[in-house]
């Protein structure tokens, strides 16, 4: 049976963690995981529900090495856990924080003692072993299972390596929960596999980014999504030099992207994927506006439109749930937008969003988004704008996309609210967006 190791750093003495100030060695962190593992009960699912990025690390090895499955969920809300929890009746959880949820044995995460040296020997994990179960955020429905074999995580992340660039000795913080898919693939298995140095933080305001990439030597991998790059714009605030910011889960605009090249003196890549493909391709986004895939994987489209993705540690055919034209070859394409954010109005259409980038345009506007409430796909008889804007007037915004957008996409209402519910990774699931459009209904 084809067998991969848990982790690629070759010296005992090798930092793989950042943790308090302090650098967690190879060593120690091998040891650790087999503490926690014999402490771990004998049962098929884990919830691995850790906010220190480290804990969630050890616990999703110590899992591995006990043959079990990581269940991600999108959120740590009860409601969403009890519904997971009964389609996995047989599982648990683990947790480091105070976490309670109806029918779960959640285990605190314990407190592990220091252990003798022994001989720095990294085991191995079977290629087909079901190492996670990854959850898509729910935006459009209840959350879908996506099951991850240990194998296609250690291929993705080697293929993610080498289309970045990534080389041994990185330092990554990310901004993102370990729990979803880009922050998994890109804040754990890409430094565990190519010699890399995770943060365990998950820091969210500016400031917070700056004093925690300070905490680590150079060079550093900043690990973010568009929203917190653009608060840490807003605010000025200068980060410790990076060697790289990476940004996933919603699309950056080739404006703010530069303007973060210019304020941090370094690349800025996007990567692109899916919780179903896990990254499939890559680019720079001030230089190219097409996308290349990673070695093996090839993009294309049906008869009926539907974008596919294959090859490399994409196991099946998988459908994409975006509009894309491919190259001929299917190694390169263009992104043209969401296959459900595409809306006809009176018989125009329109993208929402290439709104929401000319609503963001806006001077003065923060954060903002349209959505259409109607519940057909494709079809709308309204959109909404819900917009974050202090120093605006609803009518000075609504005046501002007539020159912009075509009239039939007008916002019909547009509410100024004071913050956007949006989930770590930035993103505004539907059914969220309903419940604050009721509530701004009936205020």
């Amino acid at each position: 049976m084809n067998r991969l190791p848990l982790f690629r750093h070759s010296r005992p003495a090798q930092a793989i963690a950042w943790r308090n100030d302090r650098a967690i060695s190879a060593s120690r962190f091998l040891r650790e995981v087999e503490q926690l593992a014999e402490q771990l009960p004998q049962r098929p699912f884990v919830f691995n529900l850790c906010t220190d990025r480290y804990h969630f690390l050890l616990t999703f090895c110590a899992a591995l090495l006990r043959g079990q499955t990581n269940l991600l969920p999108p959120n740590h809300a009860a409601g969403t856990l009890t519904r997971l929890h009964a389609c996995h009746p047989a599982s648990y959880g683990v947790s480091d924080k105070a976490l309670a949820v109806e029918g779960m044995d959640i285990i605190p995460f314990p407190a592990l003692q220091p252990a003798d040296e022994k001989a720095f020997a990294i085991p191995a994990v079977a290629a087909g072993h079901v190492a996670a179960i990854a959850f898509t955020s729910g935006s459009t429905g209840e959350p879908q299972p996506h099951p991850k074999t240990w194998g296609s995580l250690v291929k993705q992340a080697q293929l993610e390596a080498d289309i970045l660039g990534i080389e041994a000795g990185l330092h990554f913080l990310g901004t993102v929960p370990p729990q979803h898919m880009y922050g998994l693939e890109s804040t754990l298995m890409l430094p565990l596999h190519s010699g890399g140095t995770l943060h365990a933080g998950q820091p969210l305001f500016p400031a917070d980014i700056a004093a925690a990439l300070g905490e680590m030597p150079a060079p550093r991998i900043l690990v973010t999504t568009p929203l917190h790059l653009r608060i840490c714009l807003e605010q000025n605030i200068a980060l410790p030099p990076i060697a790289m910011a990476l940004s996933a889960a919603a699309p950056l605009t080739p404006e703010m992207a530069q303007r973060a090249e210019e304020a941090y003196g370094a690349p800025v890549m996007e990567v692109y994927g899916c919780t179903e493909t896990g990254a499939i391709a890559a680019r720079r986004t001030v230089q190219d506006e097409g996308w290349q895939t990673v070695t093996g994987v090839s993009v294309c489209n049906d008869g009926d439109g539907q974008a596919w993705a294959a090859g490399g540690h994409v196991s099946a055919p998988t459908p994409l749930q975006d509009v894309i034209e491919p190259a001929a070859d299917g190694t390169r394409f263009r992104l043209l937008g969401r296959t459900a954010d595409q809306v006809n109005i009176a018989g125009k259409r329109a993208s929402l969003g290439d709104l929401n980038r000319q609503l963001g345009q806006i001077p003065g506007v923060r954060d903002g988004i349209f959505f259409a409430p109607d519940d057909t796909p494709g079809t709308a008889a309204r959109l909404i704008a819900l917009v974050v804007a202090p120093e605006l007037q609803e009518s000075e915004i609504i005046a501002a996309l007539r020159q912009k957008i075509d009239a039939a996409f007008l916002p019909r209402p547009l509410y100024k609210v004071d913050s956007l519910p949006r989930s770590a990774t930035g993103k505004l699931p539907r059914n969220t967006l309903i419940a604050l459009l009721g509530s701004l209904q009936h205020a």
